[in-house]
């Protein structure tokens, strides 16, 4: 990054962040809203912008017509909207109240949905209304109707409120107080509200701006839901530097190339499943780059064959750097275009200045760099815990630093790698999916008697849902199709439903507690050899 950069890496609030980024550009383009074009529409006619000044300008507005609703600096406000333009200068607008907010993904359902409302006790929800075929305000309104005190829902699609800002309350100060409950599965059956602070936030995009030596020079892309914990990690970055992003409201290729070609993208990425998806495309037609003006892949959320490292940079003719986060620590570690060709393809960069890193064994003593152990973090970044207090003193050792249930070492260098999950959890396309959430539910199926959900590897999702079911004697046997419809009707996310079935006469369990043994269930589906 820049000295300017830099010294903006030291604000203490994302408003004061926007605040200093709209003062140094004004009139630099910050959003660009690629809307996909209708029949008969020229591509690109729908597209809009917005300077990082206007953006100031009309979050400062939003945010009196927020509080003109009722929302007051540290009231909770849930919000489940598409990754638009609107959904930025949202997110803004209650920056600059000092609101507490809870971003919520799009194709969440009842359930997810339900218990962050339960759980937050947010007095407001914004919805997009319909949105690809689903009514988000019909759920909303079921779901607050079931609740002891219901939010106030409005919708925030095409517009906000706005009022004049002259009677507004000084800005928020204090960086470090809660300001975001970010939602994750994690191994348990309801998801989990982790903590962030606007500092903690300015902490994780710095590291991902300056792994990347990304300058006012790039385009980037936001691909993914704005709503994901990567939403506020790269604004952060746009900020700090000065650069624009396409936002894409559905991202699929190839219909998605053209709104890349259009703007010059040089930045693109989310995940191992976006590297794959555009390697794809490129093998159509080897002779054409897809993007010409792509410089860099890069993301994290899902493990990276080392393979596809190679093919990316060999055949996409870009530097690719991955990183590891989750959405309780946002950015842990990135790769960089400095590192070496090995480097990138084998680990998962090195941590930013301000984070510790501490791979211990089973007794929480620390192991020396190549051995492998469980990843421990402390620092800015990290999130202040959970809603549950329980769950944030079962996440938290005695010197502060958290467990983050992964495996895996340092090297030499100070490059981390993985090596494997002490947590029951699937990450498919960058998601952390609960196997016990979903086990839950396919009990409820009559036509299931014992069931394990595991991940199973996958080249495009990075892990794929896998349901292995033994049924009880004299069922018909289970389809995929019945399975998924069961969850469907649970109210379970789309995401989460399985790929894969496969119908066991019994599961494989220890000796001692009868535990499932997942391991046998992974090792015999991912190569296709027999329980024994």
């Amino acid at each position: 990054m820049t000295d300017t950069a830099d010294d903006l890496a030291a604000t203490r609030t994302l408003w004061e962040l926007l605040e200093r980024r709209a003062e140094l550009s004004p009139g630099t383009t910050a959003l660009i809203q690629a809307d996909d074009p209708g029949p008969g529409d020229r591509p690109g006619a729908a597209d809009r912008t917005l300077t990082f000044g206007a953006l100031r300008d009309r979050a400062e507005r939003v945010a009196a017509g927020l509080s003109g609703l009722g929302v007051q600096p540290g009231g909770r406000v849930a919000w489940q909207l598409p990754t638009r333009i609107e959904t930025v200068v949202l997110t803004f607008a209650l920056a600059r109240l000092g609101a507490v907010q809870t971003p919520l993904i799009p194709f969440y359902r009842d359930r997810e949905v339900g218990h962050a409302l339960r759980a937050t006790g947010a007095a407001f929800f914004a919805v997009p209304g319909t949105w690809r075929g689903f009514d988000h305000r019909a759920m909303a309104d079921r779901l607050a109707a079931g609740l002891p005190v219901p939010p106030r829902v409005f919708t925030a699609y095409d517009s906000l409120p706005e009022a004049d800002p002259a009677a507004l309350p000084a800005p928020p100060a204090d960086g470090t107080a809660i300001r975001w409950i970010y939602w994750t599965s994690g191994t348990t059956s309801d998801p989990k509200g982790a903590l962030h602070t606007d500092r903690g936030l300015i902490a994780a995009g710095a590291c991902l701006a300056r792994a990347l030596r990304l300058t006012p020079a790039d385009t980037g892309s936001i691909a993914f839901p704005y709503a994901h914990i990567g939403g506020p990690d790269y604004t952060v970055a746009m900020l700090l530097c000065g650069f624009p992003a396409v936002l894409l409201e559905h991202f699929a290729l190839p219909g998605s190339l053209a709104a890349y070609r259009r703007h010059g993208v040089t930045v693109a990425g989310g995940s191992t499943a976006f590297y794959s998806m555009f390697l794809g495309e490129q093998r159509k037609d080897p002779t054409r780059r897809i993007v010409p003006t792509l410089r860099l892949m890069a993301g994290g959320g899902a493990p990276k064959p080392p393979e596809l490292y190679h093919a990316v940079v060999r055949e996409l003719g870009c530097a690719l750097a991955h990183g590891y986060g989750m959405t309780e620590v946002p950015m842990i570690t990135m790769g960089t275009p400095d590192d070496t060709p090995e480097d990138l393809a084998t680990t998962e960069g090195r941590p930013p200045k301000g984070m510790e890193i501490r791979v211990v064994d089973a007794d929480g003593s620390p192991v020396p760099p190549g051995t492998d152990g469980h990843i421990r973090l402390r620092g800015e970044a990290v999130c202040r815990g959970y809603l549950d207090p329980d769950r944030t003193a079962e996440a938290f050792d005695a010197d502060g630093f958290f467990r983050t249930g992964d495996l895996g070492h340092l090297t030499a260098g100070g490059h981390l790698v993985l090596t494997g999950r002490a947590k029951d959890v699937i990450i498919r396309k960058g998601e952390n999916i609960s196997a016990q959430e979903i086990e839950l539910l396919l009990h409820g199926h009559p036509a299931v008697e014992d069931v394990a959900v595991i991940g199973l590897p996958d080249p495009v999702r990075g892990e794929r849902v896998c349901a292995v079911v033994q049924q009880p004697p004299g069922a018909a046997p289970l389809t995929l199709e019945d399975l998924a419809a069961h969850l469907r009707d649970a109210g379970l996310a789309v995401h989460k439903i399985p790929e894969q079935l496969e119908l066991v006469t019994s599961l494989p369990r220890s000796e001692t507690l009868h535990k499932v043994l997942k391991y046998r269930l992974r090792e015999r589906f991912s190569r296709g050899q027999p329980i024994r």
